[in-house]
């Protein structure tokens, strides 16, 4: 899979940016169980739900967000600004 976009590609409607607005709720609540941020992803973007695990694989890869199998949890481990 690619991630460049071409010019049929909406850009609401990519992987990386299904990946920006589940980042920019996982930095915002540290936890996020895997069911409700896939119904945010679902209701924040048409076909969102088809992206959803796309767009963890992607955070997973850059270090950015970890599954928590005990929970059925995401947690977001990445970076803190604060620090």
């Amino acid at each position: 899979m690619m991630l460049r976009p071409t010019k049929h590609s909406h850009p609401d409607r990519t992987v990386v940016n299904v990946a920006l607005l589940l980042l920019t709720r996982l930095r915002k609540r540290r936890l996020d169980s895997y069911s409700a941020l896939r119904s945010y992803a679902k209701k924040a973007v048409a076909g969102g739900d088809v992206l959803y695990l796309p767009a963890l694989n992607f955070l997973f890869l850059l270090g950015l967000i970890e599954y928590r199998p005990k929970t059925d949890a995401i947690e977001y481990v990445g970076p803190n600004e604060a620090v």
